[in-house]
């Protein structure tokens, strides 16, 4: 499969999955959360799959896009620590807890594999 955009990518998909799914529970977080842990795992969650957007555009240059997926793979252990909260809250259950943590984990792998060989990745000029 040609890859011509970072949609293509199966981390991409996996991380914009994964926000949604985190959207779909935190809407029935508690009103005085939507400042806090609402936002803030929202905003995390959905920066995996942005940052990987800006990866995909500067892939031209190799320290520009290991910067950006190392931003995405930041944004994700960001995300896996608020979820953490999130279950300690109550907000949600361990098996909720559980999906979404291997989730943070399975794309935390897939971005350390390309941190670790960008090169099949990267534009050639």
């Amino acid at each position: 499969m040609i890859i011509r955009s970072a949609k293509d990518l199966d981390v991409y998909k996996k991380a914009y999955r994964l926000a949604m799914e985190i959207f779909m529970c935190s809407r029935v977080w508690p009103k005085q959360e939507m400042y806090s842990l609402t936002d803030q795992i929202r905003r995390s969650s959905r920066s995996v799959s942005a940052n990987l957007r800006e990866a995909w555009a500067k892939r031209r240059y190799h320290a520009h896009f290991v910067s950006k997926l190392t931003d995405s793979d930041a944004e994700n252990s960001e995300t896996d620590t608020w979820l953490n909260f999130a279950l300690d809250c109550g907000y949600l259950t361990q098996e909720e807890h559980s999906h979404l943590t291997s989730e943070c984990r399975q794309i935390g792998a897939m971005l350390g594999s390309m941190l670790k060989h960008p090169e099949p990745f990267l534009q050639r000029t």
